[in-house]
């Protein structure tokens, strides 16, 4: 629908208020609701949003060594966009109107630390260069039976899974709790976030779903909805789901995949199907190339917090070096050679707890540098297992050590701008001091007593 079309429908709608969301530099959506004569006052302008939600933490601690907005600048209203283009209808929620808004300005460049501005730049690059970005994301989630303030009480020790044991696509377990499998099938896809697909993973209590693909930014965008939609639900039915990369360290972790093609514009064509006898053509090894050359400086974007290299383990389908391989699940990227449709590339180094925004921009940005630059695959093919590959390159194993080098990386400040790594690096090193704090279980428990 046309801008004026879609006002006219909340204008005509029965609905009295209006809820919209702005993804922070973490991606959770943070939102406000207003009446729905505050929403057609500001629907074709822009509304003030305290600019505190990109100075302060997961759990709302200010960062001290930000410059976007801080004590220093009193955290003042910045003036968001509402993107007319993302109404839906929240299905769980009498149908109320949503919108996603970023800060973003008519004409400029907007605010360099927010994620889905970050996005719509890279992506109105790869539309500059004659490309339609297509993508999705998968992602696996674990859950609880409980309440938020259940398990909070608890210290998040008791925790009990919906279901028992390993049981990967099950068609059983689902059965338990029939009316919530349902709901998120059924609801999300009345809320514009349609699943190709969903199963049970390996595990207790843990579920797979992938969303069907879309262009890059309703990609993302459906993929931070779908997060907080799946929270919602789970919600109504006793439920914590959780999307953290790895809860326990005696279970798989949480992935959250990135599948990518690119499509010729003009010839809507899919640049990224291979030969019959299997092999990639230019433009898919150079991209493929430029992914996995840029990985190493600006792996935060894709593993952006302390528990994310928790999951980066040998065995436990997550990688741990640079690697591909042709339908290969041990490497860091899978090359899928199936028809014009299905053709494309995985990244599988994500976890389910990334910023959808960031870590899709990542992937595009980085390929784009790769066809830009002309760049070949000087890696060889994973065949079998790449844990076993010893003369691959390591991913960098912890926070601290991937933040440091994205900060000083060339490649980083010229795909995504001086202002961004700044703002995005300072707060994956306040997590790492924040966590640098932090008197954890495991350290209680060995050296209480014994040392």
């Amino acid at each position: 629908m046309e801008k004026s079309e879609i006002i006219q429908k909340i204008k005509d709608s029965e609905h009295q208020k209006i809820k919209f969301a702005i993804p922070d530099i973490d991606g959770i959506l943070r939102g406000k609701t207003i009446h729905k004569k505050k929403f057609l006052d500001v629907a074709e302008k822009s509304i003030g949003f305290c600019d505190v939600v990109f100075g302060w933490d997961a759990n709302d601690v200010c960062y001290d060594n930000v410059k976007v907005t801080g004590w220093h600048s009193g955290y003042p209203d910045a003036q968001a966009r509402i993107d007319l283009s993302t109404l839906r209808n929240i299905p769980w929620d009498n149908q109320t109107p949503f919108f996603l808004a970023d800060f973003s300005k008519e004409n400029e460049a907007g605010l360099p630390s927010c994620s889905r501005n970050l996005l719509k730049k890279i992506k109105a690059e790869a539309d500059q260069m004659g490309f339609r970005s297509m993508f999705s994301q998968e992602f696996e989630w674990f859950n609880f039976l409980g309440k938020p303030n259940d398990l909070a009480e608890s210290g998040y020790t008791k925790l009990k899974p919906i279901t028992p044991g390993m049981f990967g696509y099950s068609l059983l377990r689902p059965s338990e709790y029939p009316e919530y499998f349902n709901e998120i099938f059924d609801m999300l896809a009345a809320f514009d976030v349609p699943l190709e697909g969903m199963h049970t993973e390996t595990g207790p209590g843990v579920y797979e779903a992938a969303i069907l693909y879309d262009d890059i930014l309703a990609a993302a965008d459906k993929a931070a909805l779908f997060k907080t939609g799946v929270k919602e639900i789970a919600y109504r039915h006793g439920i914590v789901a959780t999307f953290m990369a790895k809860w326990n360290d005696e279970l798989p972790g949480c992935g959250g995949h990135l599948h990518q093609s690119l499509w010729d514009k003009a010839t809507n064509q899919n640049l990224f199907l291979s030969d019959e006898e299997g092999n990639m053509n230019v433009t898919m090894e150079s991209y493929l190339a430029g992914v996995l050359h840029c990985l190493p400086e600006i792996m935060p974007m894709y593993v952006p917090n302390i528990n994310s290299y928790k999951r980066l383990r040998e065995g436990a389908w997550a990688p741990t070096n640079i690697t591909w391989g042709k339908d290969n699940r041990t490497a860091t990227v899978r090359v899928i050679n199936g028809d014009e449709k299905s053709a494309r590339l995985e990244m599988r180094v994500t976890g389910a707890d990334t910023n959808p925004y960031l870590a899709m921009g990542a992937c595009l940005a980085s390929g784009l540098y790769g066809i830009k630059k002309n760049l070949k695959l000087n890696i060889q093919e994973t065949i079998g297992n790449a844990y076993e590959q010893k003369e691959s390159k390591n991913l960098p194993s912890n926070l601290l050590e991937a933040s440091r080098i994205m900060r000083d990386s060339k490649i980083a400040n010229e795909l995504f701008g001086e202002a961004f790594v700044d703002h995005f690096i300072n707060t994956r090193e306040w997590e790492w001091r924040e966590f640098s704090k932090a008197v954890t279980d495991w350290e209680i428990k060995r050296y209480f007593e014994i040392i």
